[in-house]
């Protein structure tokens, strides 16, 4: 039995530090289209982005710190965050809002998707905080998808 409480906190850990990773190259990738965004809805834009940014910012250190109150160790450097998220990088300067806002939309439902899988793990694991703070990220994750898909003038799937 103990064997698999310990197993199931470190497949919590490891989807922890995924999460941790997604969330740096979101606000990454959110951050740059702030500064990129262009054209006649420009100031909404850039202020979303800048929000939406702040946002998945603040969440990187409760994040790490949920990993290291866990006993584990959590990305230490550029390199592990390529290697654990599921955001594609995006260097082009020169997207369209409506490019930005759909690949905006489309990472964050990554997000989503991930963190209602994670809910298993958090009761596996028997992690009760890590499972109030993983309804509180998705519902912060939704909110960002319903904002983006909106803008799109689209529905949110269900």
């Amino acid at each position: 039995m103990a064997d698999k409480k310990a197993n199931a906190k470190a497949a919590l850990i490891d989807e922890l530090n995924g999460l941790l990773a997604d969330h740096f190259a979101l606000y990454t990738k959110t951050k740059s289209f702030h500064w990129h965004i262009t054209g006649p809805r420009f100031r909404d834009l850039h202020l979303l982005f800048d929000d939406q940014a702040t946002e998945i910012r603040t969440q990187i250190d409760v994040i790490g710190e949920r990993v290291r109150k866990q006993g584990g160790k959590t990305l230490t450097s550029t390199g592990a965050i390529a290697k654990h998220t599921q955001i594609k990088d995006q260097d082009k300067t020169d997207l369209s809002p409506d490019e930005m806002v759909t690949e905006l939309r489309d990472d964050n439902q990554k997000m989503v998707d991930r963190l209602k899988a994670m809910k298993e793990l958090t009761e596996n694991a028997g992690d009760n905080a890590t499972d109030g703070l993983v309804d509180d990220w998705t519902d912060a994750a939704e909110e960002r998808v319903w904002f983006l898909t909106s803008i799109l003038g689209e529905q949110v799937k269900a």
